[in-house]
């Protein structure tokens, strides 16, 4: 497919982002760190995300 594994798990996080809105969920399921996944959760669809703090 053209993708290289670390392309790949962003591509999972970035989704997984998109349908939970849940920085803690992509910690935990991730093990990537707070501000990762908030960058995360921001990045994900602003129609999911409009109602977050920024």
């Amino acid at each position: 497919m053209g993708l290289t594994l670390s392309e790949l798990r962003q591509d999972r996080i970035l989704n997984e982002a998109a349908e939970t809105a849940d920085p803690l969920h992509l910690m935990c399921l991730f093990g990537i760190t707070r501000l990762t996944a908030m960058r995360y959760v921001t990045a994900a669809p602003p129609e999911r995300t409009a109602k977050l703090p920024r």
